[in-house]
């Protein structure tokens, strides 16, 4: 297996081939401290997330893990297992990049996070801070406050009065939404990254309304001491807007000032014959629209979704990503801010929901999974088994997600980390594999009956069965604690405590990045040739 050291490793992020730089840990170890371009690689969902980011065997990579060791080199093994021709180790880890005297970053979409404040230096967006907005309110003026958040985040917490609207579709819909040029327009999310990319976005589209971002999103609104409504779901009318060209005339304009080019299908089917580059293809419409009926190979990333978590769908530095929608508004603003933040070649495809399309949610491949047959129980005969007393629930949803909904008695567990529930294990009870993804709970089966203690099955169908047969959940928000949840990176308001004084840091986490980027100099926001 090859090792290179951490000045080899910056070389080639600067030398303009593709590359992708994948970190073995999972989520939450990664997230305390990682290299600016390295995108998460879990070793617990690696048979799933390595194809996903990896359409091309060949691309050159390079393993990572926090220099605890075998985490890194077991990461490479796989890649190569599976066809990766070109596959090095970065020796010693993130502790020998920061020997070295390299930068390391904390939390999670790093690139995207800070691009958006790069964003809102370069372009000047202009902010409201929550008293300001309050006053208007208050005070009656003509304006609308759209968050950019997907709706799942809208329904936990949003501005009292504020419709959802995810970042992708605000140029798309704004004529609907805000036909008045004298309305003024605040762009909201969480903390900060989308209401800056969602404010610039209609700035840069040439609308003529007043648009400001609000500072610091919903965190600030609370850290004011204003409360944020619950459950919401004012959202954007869906449908073709009738105000498309004059929406579709501004997104091409925005693209076209950054490179972003068109194809047919045609060019598609070229760009992808093309053994010596990666391309990427994705979906940037709304999440319903995508199942409803996509382009068949293409993933499912919604426009403002994908700007501010580039690396949950795209690993390779230098690729080639062509974007898929409707009308061609959607994947033109993503295009020009995806150029801008990394410099990749951005294509959109026209034409590209002609002809026949898949229905439902993208699933990788996972030949691992299929080749496992394990024990099925049904949703009606585990709950039988558990009121028995003959069953125990071994669960291996998001930490996060476990809190919400646990299956009676379940154990929460990492797979590849299994051992550490190994004591709690009984040897009278056959053991259940609960999971989101099917191929997930296969996976670990071989692992849990390696510990020799009790037969194995899997819940067929997973927590969505159990949850569809109407059987109960159990929600602790303390199970796991927050120094268990390795496998997310805890945002301020997942924690149990501290959260005031979380979200103030991560605040302060985001206004510094512009900064460590520039220390770091990987990061060339906004130098494209065209």
């Amino acid at each position: 297996m090859r090792r290179i050291d951490a000045a080899t490793l910056k070389g080639w992020i600067g030398d303009g081939r593709e590359l992708a730089i994948l970190d073995a840990r999972e989520d939450g170890e990664f997230g305390r401290s990682h290299l600016f371009w390295a995108n998460p690689c879990a070793l617990s969902r690696v048979e799933l997330r390595a194809r996903a980011l990896l359409p091309r065997r060949g691309v050159r990579l390079c393993c990572v893990d926090g220099g605890e060791g075998g985490l890194a080199e077991r990461l490479a093994a796989y890649l190569e297992g599976i066809g990766c021709t070109d596959v090095s180790v970065l020796a010693g880890g993130t502790r020998a990049w920061e020997a070295a005297g390299y930068v390391l970053f904390s939390g999670v979409n790093v690139p995207s996070k800070a691009f958006g404040e790069w964003v809102e230096h370069h372009y000047g967006t202009p902010s409201v801070d929550p008293v300001e907005l309050r006053a208007m309110q208050e005070a009656g003026q003509d304006m609308v406050v759209l968050d950019s958040r997907p709706l799942e985040e809208f329904r936990r917490m949003s501005i009292p009065g504020a419709t959802c609207v995810p970042g992708g579709e605000l140029v798309y819909r704004i004529g609907e939404l805000a036909p008045r040029p004298e309305t003024t327009i605040v762009v909201n999310c969480a903390g900060r990254t989308r209401s800056i990319m969602g404010a610039e976005s209609l700035r840069r589209a040439g609308l003529p309304n007043r648009v400001v971002a609000l500072r610091n999103g919903t965190m600030g609104w609370e850290l004011a001491g204003f409360d944020c409504d619950r459950g919401k779901t004012a959202s954007f009318p869906r449908g073709t807007p009738a105000s498309l060209p004059t929406a579709l005339a501004r997104a091409g304009a925005f693209a076209e000032r950054w490179g972003v080019r068109a194809i047919d299908r045609a060019g598609l089917a070229a760009l992808l014959a093309d053994g010596s580059r990666t391309t990427t293809v994705l979906d940037v419409r709304d999440p319903e629209e995508y199942l409803a009926g996509h382009l068949p190979g293409s993933r499912s990333a919604p426009g403002g979704q994908l700007v501010q978590g580039t690396d949950t769908w795209v690993a390779v530095r230098g690729a080639r990503i062509v974007l898929v929608d409707d009308t061609g508004v959607r994947a033109r603003m993503t295009g020009g801010w995806l150029r801008q933040l990394g410099g990749w070649e951005v294509h959109v495809l026209e034409g590209g929901l002609a002809g026949p399309l898949e229905t439902g949610p993208w699933l990788p491949d996972c030949p691992e999974a299929a080749a496992l047959s394990p024990a099925t129980v049904s949703p009606a005969e585990l709950a039988a088994a558990l009121e028995a007393g003959t069953a125990q629930v071994v669960q291996l949803s998001r930490s996060l997600d476990f809190r919400e909904g646990a299956l009676p008695g379940a154990l929460w567990g990492v797979r590849t980390r299994l051992a550490a529930l190994r004591p709690r294990l009984a040897p009278d009870r056959r053991i259940v594999v609960a999971a989101p993804e099917e191929a997930v709970a296969r996976l670990a089966v071989p692992e849990l009956e390696g510990f020799g203690i009790a037969p194995v099955a899997v819940l067929a169908g997973g927590v969505a069965a159990w949850k569809a047969a109407g059987l109960p959940l159990h929600a602790d928000r303390h199970d796991p604690e927050d120094a268990d949840c390795i496998d997310v990176y805890l945002r301020p308001y997942d924690r149990n405590d501290g959260v005031e004084a979380a979200m103030r840091e991560y605040l302060s986490w985001e206004i510094d990045l512009v900064h460590e980027v520039a220390r770091d100099g990987d990061a060339h926001f906004g130098e494209v040739e065209h």
